[in-house]
């Protein structure tokens, strides 16, 4: 025998009729009515015995109609569920002469599925609102004209037109046009986002590869400009048309509570039934009629019918994976909601996720009494010629910092691989490079140069000397930063119970270390290859059970792979973090992982209460039964109201507060 939760474990009927998506409810209300009626026709009045039994003949066909069409349908196949035992237990209740208790049983069984359905949808319809979100049409610009089309007649390398405070049809990149761009459908976040037209787009159609300030989503809103968009993804390729998907995919992933308790089930319902069957034969041996005998099965039958029990996880898992992708965030799935809801210990990866992954600037330091402006206007000078990231981290940071512009023209620049760069500015030669290329030119380094650099060193930063007419005239030192919000974000971490939390890094160690004493780890790991991360995951696993891996999905997926639960940053435009991930945080901001860690760790405590709720009915209902304390009405009552009451306490996950913005 199944339940009637087996499957995707939600409600998910087709309770269409003459009255559409509601039509299960009013016949629960017609139920309802006629059995009150009944019981006014038999208590209250003097009218005929047949209006009475008419009143809760029309209770049966109304409260029973649809849970009869479930019974059917799986018995076809050979599945017996709860439609089915009551459908018994009414029918039994009728051929004992208690009319008026199985039309009760139908009336608040057929209500409380009505209402469970109903509250139910409200979970899905939270799913099902962000397809909501996607354009039916968009404005296709070809070679004569510019003309609506479905997004649907959309092919890759069309362009199309974005029209101010209108949204977006199709993920592509901007090729024409700068505007802000309001991303809330996707990554939760409220702030619009500038976004400007790509420089060169090549023949390139790869979405993942693309500069994130040039490309564009389907379903967020334009902003005040009209931009031209050519379309990258087709719809049902694009990021949202995924995450949908996806969201909508949790119900076959079961939670270790799921599978847990479905396994008692399995032992738990034959036991009733076996029960049930001996039950109906206690007239044997007790001072009691056959009636009496089949009246206290018909009510141990419904009150361990496990209905509550099996719909308590799935609501909760349900409601916590639509509040989630309200707020930019996809879970996938019931298992890495309740992991995420007991882990103590985090492992991070460093580049791009706690730091900004961009070096950046951080000390000018000269030396011989040279001026600070005729040095930095040399070093922008030489430095704007070159192509390399840390060169164009210097001008950037020159111009930024210091307002600063070349003064004279570099010429003759000469990469020298592995040290640094050759050029001749004003008549002289200029060296940027390491302490290895000084050396290489016999430049002489004092002890006080030495020792600042090596402090700096120390401090992980990438420290360039510079020399001019011989001689070293100062230094330059970059470094990739921490984020902002990350020291905030892991202290909100260890209030929320996160205990552990170890940065995973390929750089050096003293790298790692600074900035991790900097935002407040609890420990760091440098000088690690992809294979060596992985071999820290499980070296944590070891010792923690549990063990969460945030990182790009991409540079760390097999570190990722071997943890308990994966968490991506910025997936919106990347494929393949939407796809290892099991957790995906559609923006590309960290602080979004206290809310996530909240999310989990108020659904685990909502499961809780729930199998609590739903063990404890049960518990209290079968020996009352058997002890004829309990008829079948109050029994059907208290297994009905304890069904909404764990779907209802499941439902608080929609309202759930984001608290750590």
């Amino acid at each position: 025998m199944k339940d009637k939760h087996s499957g995707n474990d939600v409600h998910d009927h087709n309770h269409d009729g003459i009255f559409g998506e509601k039509t299960a409810l009013y016949y629960a209300v017609l139920a309802g009515v006629f059995f009150v009626a009944g019981l006014l026709f038999k208590f209250t009045t003097d009218f005929p015995e047949w209006t009475w039994r008419y009143s809760y003949y029309a209770t049966y066909f109304f409260g029973g109609y649809f849970a009869s069409l479930e019974a059917i349908e799986k018995i076809r196949k050979g599945e017996f569920e709860i439609d089915f035992l009551m459908i018994v237990a009414a029918l039994g209740a009728a051929y004992i002469g208690e009319w008026g208790e199985g039309a009760l049983l139908l009336f608040l069984f057929s209500l409380g599925h009505a209402l469970e359905n109903h509250a139910m949808d409200k979970a899905k319809k939270a799913i099902r609102a962000l397809g909501d979100l996607s354009p039916k049409t968009a404005w296709l610009k070809t070679a004569d004209a510019i003309k609506e089309v479905s997004v649907d007649a959309l092919r890759v390398r069309d362009v199309i037109i974005v029209k101010p405070h209108s949204k977006i049809s199709a993920d592509g990149v901007i090729i024409k046009g700068n505007s802000s761009i309001n991303e809330a459908a996707i990554t939760g976040e409220s702030m619009p986002v500038d976004k400007w037209a790509i420089d060169k787009l090549g023949n390139t159609s790869d979405f993942d590869t693309l500069d994130k300030k040039n490309i564009v989503f389907t379903g967020t809103m334009n902003g005040d400009t009209a931009i031209e968009v050519m379309v990258l993804k087709l719809k049902e390729d694009s990021t949202i048309a995924r995450l949908i998907k996806m969201v909508s995919e949790v119900e076959t992933k079961k939670s270790p509570t799921q599978r847990l308790t479905k396994k008692f089930e399995k032992r738990f319902v034959p036991s009733v039934i076996i029960l049930v069957l001996i039950l109906c034969f206690g007239y044997v041996v007790l001072d009691e009629t056959i009636d009496e005998s089949l009246y206290r099965a018909i009510s141990v039958l419904v009150a361990a019918s496990p209905c509550a029990l099996a719909i308590s996880t799935p609501s909760a898992v349900l409601s916590g994976v639509a509040r989630a992708a309200r707020g930019g965030v996809l879970i996938k799935g019931g298992r890495a909601l309740e992991d995420l809801g007991s882990l103590t210990t985090m492992a991070f990866d460093k580049t791009g996720t706690l730091t900004e992954g961009k070096p950046k600037l951080t000390h000018v330091k000269t030396f011989k009494e040279f001026d600070e402006k005729e040095f930095l206007q040399l070093v922008v000078a030489v430095e704007r010629l070159s192509n390399h990231p840390l060169a164009k981290a210097i001008v950037k940071g020159v111009k930024e910092q210091y307002g600063t512009q070349a003064n004279g023209e570099a010429s003759n620049i000469t990469a020298i691989q592995g040290k640094g760069i050759k050029a001749h500015y004003q008549g002289a030669t200029v060296f940027i490079g390491n302490e290895a290329l000084m050396k290489e030119q016999q430049l002489a380094i004092s002890e006080a140069i030495l020792s600042h650099k090596n402090n700096l060193f120390k401090n992980g930063h990438t420290v360039m000397l510079v020399a001019y007419k011989n001689e070293i005239i100062g230094l330059l030192s970059l470094m990739d930063v921490p984020r902002a919000t990350a020291k905030n974000t892991l202290a909100k971490l260890r209030e929320l119970g996160i205990k552990r939390m170890v940065m995973l890094t390929g750089d050096h160690q003293n790298v790692g270390d600074s900035i991790g004493q900097e935002i407040g780890m609890t420990e760091v790991q440098g000088n690690l290859l992809p294979e060596d991360k992985v071999s820290a995951i499980e070296k944590l696993k070891q010792t923690d059970a549990k063990v969460a891996m945030v990182g790009d999905g991409v540079n760390d997926a097999p570190a990722m792979a071997m943890s308990t639960v994966s968490i991506a940053m910025g997936a919106a435009g990347s494929d393949v973090a939407l796809e290892i991930a099991d957790v995906a945080l559609m923006s590309d901001k960290i602080e979004k992982l206290p809310f996530v860690i909240a999310l989990s760790r108020a659904s685990k405590n909502i499961i809780k209460q729930n199998l609590w709720i739903s063990m404890g009915v049960v518990t209290l209902l079968i020996p009352a039964t058997i002890m004829g304390w309990a008829s079948i009405g109050v029994a059907v009552a208290m297994h009905e109201g304890s069904t909404l009451v764990v779907v209802f306490n499941a439902l608080r996950l929609l309202r759930f507060k984001d608290n750590f913005k």
